[in-house]
């Protein structure tokens, strides 16, 4: 899901670029995927969880608005989040861990 909302929001841009990597935060791993595309205002962020929204018309970008919706879900039952940074024009980022079992797996 994450690599190919990355995808689809850079391919109008000039030079595409998806990062995808882990880090740490208060010594937990922390995975994200990164990209320079289109972007988003960051107080629209958690509308973008809920099923069926969608911040860009079909005719900018196709879709139908449940895939962050889903993962989210997958990822909370997992006992972990996701969370968004993202700024118009310059890219998103999105940020996820896991549960302390299953980011213990994911690490190893």
């Amino acid at each position: 899901m994450y690599f190919s909302n990355a995808w689809k929001f850079t391919r109008h841009i000039a030079d595409p670029r998806i990062e995808v990597g882990c880090t740490r935060l208060d010594d937990r791993p922390v995975f994200f995927v990164r990209d320079n595309g289109a972007g988003f205002e960051m107080l629209r962020a958690d509308t973008l969880f809920t099923p069926f929204q969608r911040l860009h018309g079909d005719s900018e970008f196709e879709g139908t608005g449940i895939g962050l919706a889903i993962v989210r879900r997958v990822i909370d039952r997992h006992g972990g989040r996701i969370w968004l940074d993202s700024e118009v024009n310059r890219g998103t980022t999105v940020y996820f861990e896991m549960g302390p079992t299953a980011a213990a797996l994911a690490v190893r």
